[in-house]
Parts: structure tokens; sequence; C-alpha cells
């Protein structure tokens, strides 16, 4: 076993205010809590791992290859590896959630992935 408390994760903000804390970072399955700032969004992407995507606070949209679905406190999303989808916070307010991946990824892949746009 191995405990990971959130306020002890490693962490950065992809973007200005779009906290990312790894509570799992492991082959196999990785676990990252974020905190999405008011009106965020995050680019179209796609990652081979299949994502759970979990609502703790707030509001979260998730518009995928077919369709747009929305999530609210206590939601959950299943997001099958390799589909692009944009993940984005409707509110005025902070939304945070986790992010689950299977198998896990790595845990800078918005920092590269972000580098690749510029």
């Amino acid at each position: 076993m191995k405990l990971i408390k959130l306020s002890e994760g490693e962490s950065y903000e992809p973007e200005k205010d779009w906290k990312r804390i790894s509570l799992c970072n492991q082959p196999d399955i990785s676990i990252e809590h974020f905190v999405k700032p008011p009106g965020h969004q995050s680019p179209k992407h796609s990652h081979p791992s299949a994502q759970v995507l979990v609502v703790l606070k707030g509001k979260i949209v998730v518009v995928g290859e077919s369709e747009e679905c929305e999530l609210g406190e206590g939601d959950t999303i299943y997001i099958p590896g390799d589909e692009e989808h944009v993940v984005k916070n409707p509110l005025d307010s902070v939304s945070i959630g986790l992010d689950i991946f299977v198998p896990g990824r790595s845990f800078d892949f918005w920092l590269d992935k972000l580098k690749e746009r510029k």
C-alpha cells in the first residue's frame, strides 16, 4: 500500500488556475485530482488510456466525438481510450474532480500536450 495525501501529491498548473495533483501514478492506473477554474476548457485531446472522470464539486461538461454530457456533483463519465474530447467548466466558480486512467498515464501529460500547441 502507498498513502498519498492530497496536500502532499505532486502538482502543477497546465494553465493559469487549472490545478492538477497526482494521487496515484502507477503503470496500471493513475488518479489525478483537478481544480478547473471558472469557464475553463481543456484543448481537444485524446489519450490511449481509458478515463473515468468523477465530479466532486461544481459542474463539468464533456464534449466527445458524437455527444455532449453535463455532469453534476457525484456524476461520473467513462471516456474510452483514443476518443477525442474536451472537458469544460461552464460555471462562474471552480469545479473539482478526479480523473482515473487505466492503464496509468504520465502525470506530465498536459505539460507535454500544451508544449505541442506552441
